[in-house]
């Protein structure tokens, strides 16, 4: 494993990943490549693309893999990137979203693949208490992660709000897609010997310094 670090974090909505990507990102000084970001962002924008990803995140569907390999290639070819590594967040999401990737990262290629596990009935309340910042896609929680300053990011200063998508019907919706269609790739991972399964339950700083220690552990046997 290189000096940073080049991994995928996997895992249920509500498992944590956003936060703990953020903070691993700063911890190995990597980019943190959120695909949640980017499509938001194209909303925003009020692009073509940004109205077609709409329909899929309200509805709380997956975005088509062509799009979002096109997009996760075009990230992953950022010079920082390629030399510093990464922390992926959000793809893969199908197995062949997985093998697209590890095409796109050749010769170098994955060195984990982070799986946060946790329960259903976990979900449903952590989401009901997700907070995000509308700028910059750092995450909070109204019950354990308030930011500093009501309503303000401490990463950025942007505006933190509840997601639209956090239903409870998007939320459900969300779950019954990843357990059809991207719980298959811890078996996926587990095949190739990338896989290093994770408790997320716990404070932020708890699970932080469990996958850490993980990290280093998988450094040092390569």
């Amino acid at each position: 494993m290189n000096p940073g670090a080049r991994l995928v974090m996997l895992g249920k909505q509500g498992a944590g990943k956003g936060t703990q990507a953020v903070r691993l990102s700063r911890h190995y000084v990597v980019p943190h490549v959120a695909t949640g970001d980017i499509f938001r962002a194209a909303v925003r924008s009020g692009s073509e693309f940004g109205h077609k990803a709409r329909t899929y995140l309200d509805a709380g569907e997956l975005v088509p893999d062509e799009i979002v390999i096109g997009m996760v290639r075009e990230q992953l070819t950022h010079v920082e990137i390629t030399h510093r590594g990464f922390i992926l967040d959000g793809f893969p999401r199908t197995s062949q979203q997985a093998e697209a990737l590890l095409g796109i990262l050749e010769p170098k290629g994955l060195d984990l693949a982070i799986n946060m596990k946790i329960d259903t009935d976990h979900v449903l309340k952590r989401l009901a208490a997700r907070r995000v910042c509308s700028d910059c896609g750092a995450n909070y929680s109204v019950v354990d992660n308030r930011p500093k300053v009501r309503g303000i990011c401490d990463v950025c200063g942007g505006e933190v709000v509840q997601r639209d998508d956090d239903t409870e019907s998007a939320i459900r919706r969300r779950l019954e897609l990843y357990e059809r269609e991207t719980a298959p790739l811890i078996a996926w991972f587990e095949k190739r010997g990338l896989l290093a399964n994770m408790d997320a339950l716990g404070s932020p700083d708890e699970v932080t310094d469990r996958l850490v220690a993980e990290v280093d552990r998988r450094k040092q046997v390569l």
